[in-house]
């Protein structure tokens, strides 16, 4: 009855979002869909290239997602992992929903806000992979876990300072359940953070069997972040992992839990984590082993495609890039360079520039590939191109423009529309950044 009434809480909230006004809060949208809702307009099925849409505009790949949701699934399945993909990737509440749809645990957040908004929508389980010592939030979080007995969130701890900051703010938020926490187990010396030492991680046990606010249920880390990361150097420090799972197991710190949470896994080294997580031991309780990637929903053609674990294990399988970023030249000053009118507002660039990858003939269409097209830089507004000839792009060309890194794509757009490999526009995205 509780998971029914928690689809039905996101059910409406999208019926909610799909009864948003069009407006010019939403860069790229046809002007003439002005005062429609996003559900009027999605109905109208209109063409990213022919309905109106301005550019720049980014868009989302359909059969891309679909793809990618349907793959992870099976991954996660065939290697008997619990899945709570991040969604401080996309921020897109009609992505979490596609994603517990296929199979997902729960959702993955890193701050307080982000939380807000999965409960918005209705998510019942939420992994904050963090450790929470915000008192308003703290305070959020005691009425939230009192008013619906269904909802289940998890923590990091990693230091005394915070089970006491915890602690505090709970008993005096007058907390009625104890909230969940996972001991966070630094990647090394120099890498982000979580305790350094197996031998913290004790005292932090003991410091939270010691109040009746927190209830430790599980260890967990972050592989990503391991210094110098090799399959060799992430497989040890997950075995670390398991191993401070199973002896705090076997010291009864897990005693009277009907699950013990172990959880790791970015986006780059899952399958070294499906590996190891493979070697847990039996526990006096169930393990949930828990995978938390994100990047996978949109994945890119840059930073993600070539760290994939997907790349060193092709037999499981591919993701496919879902995002194009369509700009329009808008200068030609010499043969050898153009502009286009995307740029750091529009663009993901902090970890490598879009790529070009193909040009949309604005005389009649047609499409080619954008060989001797590069984007050597990007402005606010404008990515400069570098082109091999003369004939390469003329002004009103659209250039379709790959991307690196989807969690500084999605963050530039409030609504992003889902295209079909036509151009036929059947929902929009939206997003809370």
């Amino acid at each position: 009855m509780a998971d029914e009434r928690a689809d039905e809480r996101l059910t409406q909230a999208l019926r909610e979002l799909a009864a948003e006004r069009v407006d010019h809060r939403f860069k790229a949208l046809p002007p003439d869909a002005e005062g429609r809702t996003v559900g009027e307009l999605a109905a109208e099925r209109r063409n990213l290239f022919s309905g109106g849409f301005t550019t720049p505009v980014l868009a989302l790949s359909a059969e891309s997602v679909e793809h990618n949701l349907a793959l992870m699934e099976t991954y996660a399945d065939r290697h008997h992992l619990a899945f709570a993909p991040h969604g401080k990737t996309c921020m897109a509440p009609q992505l979490f929903a596609r994603q517990l749809e296929y199979g997902a645990w729960g959702i993955t957040a890193a701050v307080p806000h982000q939380a807000r908004v999965y409960r918005r929508y209705g998510i019942q389980r939420i992994f904050l992979a963090n450790q929470l010592v915000d008192e308003a939030a703290l305070r959020w979080l005691a009425a939230e876990l009192a008013a619906d007995p269904g909802f289940r969130f998890v923590c990091y701890v990693d230091s005394l300072r915070g089970i006491e900051l915890m602690d505090t703010a709970l008993r005096q938020a007058g907390a009625t359940r104890p909230v969940d926490v996972v001991i966070e187990l630094g990647a090394g010396e120099g890498a982000r953070t979580g305790v350094r030492s197996e031998t913290e991680c004790l005292e932090l046990a003991d410091a939270i069997a010691g109040v009746d606010t927190l209830r430790l249920v599980g260890v967990a880390g972050y592989e990503g972040e391991v210094p110098e990361a090799s399959y060799e150097r992430v497989a040890a420090w997950l075995r670390r992992l398991v191993a401070l799972a199973v002896e705090f197991d076997k010291a009864g710190r897990f005693a009277d839990l009907d699950q013990i949470i172990v959880s790791a896994g970015g986006s780059a080294w899952f399958d070294t984590v499906a590996e190891v997580f493979a070697e847990i031991p039996e526990l006096s309780a169930p393990v949930l082993k828990l995978l938390r990637s994100g990047a996978y929903v949109s994945h890119d053609n840059g930073h993600y495609r070539r760290l994939t674990p997907f790349n060193r294990v092709p037999e499981e399988g591919a993701l496919h890039p879902a995002f194009r970023l369509w700009a329009q030249v808008v200068s030609r000053p010499t043969p050898q360079q153009a502009f286009l009118n995307a740029g750091k507002r529009d663009a993901a660039y902090d970890l490598d520039l879009p790529q070009a990858q193909v040009v949309r003939s604005g005389r009649d269409g047609s499409e080619r590939r954008a060989e001797g097209v590069t984007v050597t830089g990007l402005s606010d507004q404008h990515a400069w191109l570098a082109t091999e000839h003369a004939g390469d792009v003329e002004v009103g060309d659209w250039v379709g423009l790959g991307l690196s890194h989807p969690c500084t794509s999605f963050d530039k757009w409030q609504l992003i529309p889902l295209v079909e490999a036509d151009g036929t526009v059947t929902d929009y995205i939206r997003t809370f950044f």
